[in-house]
């Protein structure tokens, strides 16, 4: 375990979330990158049982507003998304290709199981804020849907589709369900 790194879990607390690509790279550039990250968070939501309140994924990090999982911490469920993404990732000959096109000079020489091996896609820690009050719950969902726009890769919230900002906005269902809170299991005490 890191030295200082502390997580709160188990308070039944929001969790703001973010994890980069390996230094910072923009990995998730492509829009089929960001599709099955989207893909792979939906089908994690529905495995660990936890509610998103928000998201957005951008070409070189993700922004997540999640509640606690069900059964298990935060940090399982990121680990979880991360390696089946890479995984489903590895899996998708176009999308290594376009990476090791990009990233051959990292290599000493262009094999792709060599690049498979070697390829890092996530950085190996990520941050989570603990959100205790609805302001900052607020807060950072409009951060999580203003995001693209400020980095300048669209004029307004709703042009970025792989964002919650819809959902909220017109109600329209996207890849991943969020506000769904009828996920979470009501926990019943042994006496």
């Amino acid at each position: 375990m890191t030295l200082g790194l502390v997580r709160y879990h188990g308070n039944g607390d929001l969790h703001y979330i973010t994890t980069s690509c390996y230094q910072r790279r923009p990995l998730l550039a492509s829009a089929v990158c960001r599709d099955l990250f989207l893909d792979v968070l939906e089908k994690m939501r529905a495995r660990y049982q936890f509610v998103v309140l928000g998201y957005v994924v951008m070409p070189e990090h993700v922004h997540l507003l999640l509640s606690e999982p069900q059964e298990r911490s935060s940090s399982v469920v990121i680990q979880a998304l991360k390696l089946s993404f890479v995984q489903r990732f590895r899996n998708m000959p176009e999308l290594v290709r376009a990476q090791e096109n990009e990233y051959a000079s990292d290599l000493p020489r262009r094999n792709s199981e060599m690049f498979r091996a070697r390829f890092q896609f996530w950085q190996k820690r990520f941050y989570d804020f603990n959100v205790w009050t609805a302001k900052k719950k607020v807060e950072k969902l409009k951060y999580i849907h203003r995001n693209p726009v400020t980095r300048g890769l669209v004029e307004s919230p709703e042009l970025w589709r792989w964002s919650s900002f819809r959902s909220y906005a017109y109600q329209e269902s996207g890849p991943v369900i969020v506000n769904d809170w009828s996920v979470l299991k009501m926990k019943v005490r042994e006496l």
